[in-house]
């Protein structure tokens, strides 16, 4: 499966037996929005909601960060995943907070998960089916998870690494020119890190850009696509639509830096600033 797929193509496979549609979305705290009750309200059919807070580490002072194997198993097997199945993770914005999910899956060995280019935002806008009732599984799915260590990487291993770290967040952000939102971390960047905004990867529609773009928009960062790559964002969220990105381009040494600036910004490490 690729890890890219249309509304076109999820329309035509809804009723597949073993597809698991799985609605990721998640929003920052200061939007005030609920993505539980939007999902209550509206969702594509067939899919179950996928608690990014809940599915994590509950007991780590920082957010969203990855849980264990089997807390990762039992939460998703709830939700119908299983290790035959097709997982298909979308997000109400487009493509956010449903690469986090997709990385989640590949991170814990399942490599037959893909994201909705797009999202719940494009299947609206083509006037596709949507529901709001609740979709009652009969069974719970059977998802054996195994951690792979090499897609991640912690805050002890950073200051070793040779790779390239890329930082997801807002060009603003990353020089260090407005405050964090979260209370505690300070403004700056990971000392050597570049900076490749999310948002420039996506057309208004939330999909993900061309490929050729893509390659342009990480050529004038003067990113290798050929050298290890850390991708690393607020809290390890959009930091998942670089590893996307980076994917679809057949870039193969990828980490993700979980703890990301939540924890790099309140570690107390150095920091630096501006471009």
């Amino acid at each position: 499966m690729r890890d890219l797929i249309s509304t076109e193509w999820l329309a035509n496979h809804l009723s597949d037996p073993d597809i698991c549609i799985l609605d990721c979305s998640w929003h920052m705290p200061a939007t005030k929005r609920s993505a539980k009750a939007e999902f209550d309200f509206l969702h594509i059919p067939g899919a179950q909601f996928f608690d990014l807070d809940a599915i994590s580490d509950t007991e780590s002072k920082l957010p969203h960060m990855m849980p264990s194997a089997e807390k990762f198993g039992f939460e998703v097997g709830k939700l119908g995943a299983g290790n035959a199945k097709r997982i298909i993770c979308y997000d109400s914005v487009g493509l956010f907070s449903a690469a986090r999910a997709w990385w989640m899956f590949k991170t814990f060995g399942h490599a037959n998960v893909a994201v909705l280019d797009g999202g719940l935002k494009k299947w609206l806008a083509e006037e596709r089916e949507t529901r709001s009732d609740a979709n009652v599984l009969n069974t719970v799915g059977s998802f054996w998870a195994r951690l792979d260590r090499s897609k991640v990487i912690s805050i002890e291993e950073m200051p070793n690494t040779k790779a390239q770290i890329i930082d997801a967040r807002s060009p603003t952000r990353f020089r260090g020119e407005e405050p964090e939102p979260r209370k505690g971390v300070k403004p700056g960047h990971i000392p050597g890190a570049k900076n490749v905004h999310y948002a420039s990867l996506l057309h208004n529609n939330g999909t993900l850009r061309h490929p050729n773009d893509l390659a342009s928009i990480f050529k004038k960062a003067k990113v290798s696509l050929d050298k290890p790559i850390v991708t690393s964002c607020g809290s390890g969220v959009t930091a998942a639509i670089i590893t996307l990105a980076l994917t679809e381009l057949g870039a193969g040494d990828l980490k993700l830096y979980d703890g990301s600036w939540a924890e790099w910004g309140a570690s107390g490490r150095e920091i630096s600033t501006g471009g």
